[in-house]
C-alpha cells in the first residue's frame, strides 16, 4: 500500500498559485489512473484504487498547507502503513522553476507544511519530491509570492513539472525510489 499527498491550500482561491504544484501532481496522477477525488477522510480529499497491483491512496490536505501533517498524520496512523511507503509533493523556492529534486529525507527548509508533517509523522525521513518555484523577486513577501499565481509562462513550466513529478512519482510505484532519483532528480524542463 503507498500514499502519495500533495501538497496545497484547498478553494477556489488558491487553485492556481505556486503553493499548490503539489495538488497539481496529485491531480495529474488521479486523472491518468482514473481514480478520482471522491471520498474527504482524515481532513483530506481521498482518491484511492489500485494501479500496478498496488493499493494507492493520493491525499489532498484541507488543513491549508501549514497545517498539512495532521491530515497526513491521521491517515498514516490509521493505515498503519510503514514510512518508506508514503510519498510528498510541494513546492520549494530553493529550487530553480521547471526543475525537480527527489529526497528520502531532511529537513523543512523552512517549508511549513514540511515542518508539519515532520512534527506530526515524528520523523524527516520521508520520500519527497520538491517541485521549483523559484524565489521571489526583491521586496516581494515570501507569502505574497507562493500565493500568487505563475505568469503565463511560468504557469507552463510549472504544469510541466507537475506532470514530471507524477512521472516520477508512478516510477516509484513500479520500481524504487531510488530508481526514481536518478532518473529524475534535477530534471530540467526549461528549454
Amino acid at each position: 500500500m503507498k500514499v502519495i499527498v500533495g501538497l496545497g491550500n484547498p478553494g477556489k482561491k488558491y487553485e492556481i498559485t505556486k503553493h499548490n504544484v503539489g495538488f497539481w501532481a496529485v491531480d495529474q496522477l488521479s486523472d491518468k489512473w482514473g481514480i478520482p477525488f471522491q471520498k474527504e477522510k482524515w481532513n483530506s480529499e481521498v482518491a484511492e484504487g489500485v494501479v500496478n497491483g498496488e493499493k494507492v491512496y493520493l491525499l489532498k490536505p484541507l488543513t491549508y498547507m501549514n497545517l498539512s501533517g495532521e491530515a497526513v498524520g491521521a491517515a498514516i496512523r490509521f493505515l498503519k502503513i510503514p514510512i518508506e511507503d508514503l510519498l510528498v509533493i510541494f513546492d520549494d523556492m530553493d529550487i530553480p522553476l521547471g526543475q525537480l529534486r527527489l529526497r528520502q529525507k531532511g529537513g523543512s527548509g523552512g517549508h511549513n507544511g514540511i515542518k508539519s508533517l515532520i512534527q506530526h509523522l515524528g520523523t524527516e525521513q520521508f520520500n519527497r519530491i520538491k517541485i521549483g518555484i523559484d524565489r521571489p523577486p526583491a521586496r516581494m513577501s515570501v507569502v505574497d509570492y507562493v500565493l500568487a499565481p505563475f505568469s503565463e509562462l511560468d504557469h507552463s513550466l510549472a504544469a510541466d513539472a507537475a506532470i514530471a513529478s507524477a512521472n516520477a512519482a508512478e516510477e516509484w510505484l513500479k520500481n524504487d525510489f531510488l530508481i526514481a532519483m536518478n532518473k529524475y532528480n534535477g530534471a530540467i524542463l526549461r528549454p
